[in-house]
């Protein structure tokens, strides 16, 4: 039985050491949010910034003037926008025309050095990429593919790989294998069951992993340095050369613009990695 006097007291204890849990929440929620979103603040205030100056906390003249030397038509900018988007593309299209095979071939348990070949994939992420890319520079340097479009997407087909296989496994793994044993029993052939039955049921993880390779490729930097200069212009390049002249707007309108399409991705990702088939990563 509890008193009221020492109800009270109770109550008078659970309100004083909840206070201070209360605050140290909210202190740790707003530091938390001033790490992931000050960034991105300070982003959008340099896009619309014509001039800044230390030691004045906010900028001291307003604008759009560089919004106008960006989607200028006669700017860098939308030059490096196309070269990048064709080059993310034609890498999808390089990732997907391996990694499907090889992750359907993969998914079977029985294939012989599945693991090995799994994490050859792996390889390329193994070492740091500054010097993997210089050795790639100087080894494409004698077959002429320094400063081409097809060396980069070479390039970033080979660093791709590693999301879409292992992606792809994932995928078709998490497929039923009734349904393909059915349809084969039914006089299917092989084609017409891999592309009916197991393709679609696996497209959604494949969608993923196209998108993860596009955001991969559109945001690549170091190997587009090293084997795409001084040809082959994009974004990312774009923005680091903007950024070391000290054209902080172009480069964080530039910055701005490679955020966008990441945002969106991340969002229909979110749509299509399902449970099922993320448990069968690594599998």
């Amino acid at each position: 039985m509890i008193y009221p006097h020492s109800k009270t007291l109770l109550e008078k204890f659970n309100v004083r050491s909840f206070r201070p849990n209360f605050w140290l929440q909210c202190l740790f929620i707003l530091l938390l949010a001033l790490v992931i979103f000050g960034p991105i603040m300070n982003l959008l205030i340099w896009t619309v910034t014509e001039s800044w100056y230390f030691p004045h906390a906010l900028p001291s003249q307003w604008g759009f003037k560089y919004w106008q030397q960006v989607f200028n038509p006669y700017s860098d900018v939308s030059g490096s926008l196309f070269t990048s988007l064709l080059i993310a593309v034609l890498t999808v299209v390089v990732c997907m025309i391996v990694s499907i095979p090889a992750g359907y071939a993969l998914s079977k348990r029985s294939m012989p050095l599945r693991v090995f070949w799994m994490l050859l994939f792996l390889i390329p992420q193994a070492f740091p990429n500054l010097t993997v890319y210089m050795n790639i520079a100087r080894l494409f340097y004698d077959f002429g593919l320094n400063g081409t479009l097809l060396g980069v997407v070479i390039v970033h087909s080979v660093h791709g790989l590693m999301f879409s296989i292992w992606i792809s496994v994932a995928a078709f793994s998490s497929t039923d294998p009734m349904l393909e044993r059915a349809s084969r029993n039914l006089g299917a052939g092989p084609f017409y069951t891999f592309f009916h039955i197991v393709l679609p049921q696996a497209a959604p993880g494949l969608i993923a992993s196209c998108i993860f390779v596009f955001l991969e490729s559109l945001d690549e930097f170091t190997g587009t340095f090293f084997v795409g200069s001084p040809n082959i212009s994009t974004l990312p390049l774009l923005l680091y050369t903007a950024s070391m002249e000290g054209n902080y707007q172009i480069a964080s309108i530039t910055a701005l613009i490679l955020l966008v399409p990441s945002i969106l991705f991340m969002v229909i990702i979110h749509k299509f990695m399902k449970p099922e088939m993320l448990s069968k990563l690594g599998k």
